[in-house]
């Protein structure tokens, strides 16, 4: 008879950051808030244990890095949450990688793209992803996060 770790993670999600992320309570405080990424990624970390969920989590400004950690995902997490920074206006090749590992993605923004710039307005991920969730600073991520599991575990279809 085999064991059960009954605290062992049941699910597996990837948490990918794109473009400029690194610089988050630097930069623009008044539009992405004082939460660094580091306390962010900590707070998802926290929230995946209260879920029984592994979190990892990977920043890059270069778009090549993200649809490589896309690809890998494919074999090892259940869900990705994705804030794709300005490559979600911009990136095709992170649109493709999602669509095609077919990973259930949650895309996330701490600021709402509909009342910022036009250009922001359009996101290529929100056809192909589950869900969106924008403006609500750091706890986007949280949102996400949480949304995710549920769609995971319960099989719910939003």
């Amino acid at each position: 008879m085999v064991e059960i770790d009954s605290n062992a993670p049941q699910l597996s999600i990837l948490v990918l950051h794109g473009p400029n992320l690194n610089l988050l309570g630097l930069r623009e405080p008044d539009i992405y808030g004082v939460s660094t990424l580091a306390q962010i990624d900590t707070q998802l970390i926290e929230l995946g244990r209260s879920f029984n969920t592994a979190i990892e989590s990977f920043q890059s400004n270069h778009e090549g890095s993200l649809v490589d950690k896309i690809h890998d995902a494919r074999e090892l997490h259940d869900g990705i949450v994705i804030n794709a920074g300005a490559h979600t206006h911009t990136s095709i090749a992170i649109r493709d990688a999602i669509s095609a590992v077919k990973i259930p993605t949650v895309e996330v923004h701490l600021s709402n793209i509909y009342k910022r710039e036009e250009f922001r307005h359009h996101s290529y991920l929100a056809p192909i992803v589950i869900g969106q969730i924008s403006g609500f600073g750091a706890h986007s991520y949280q949102l996400g996060l949480q949304a995710l599991i549920v769609h995971l575990k319960s099989g719910i279809r939003f």
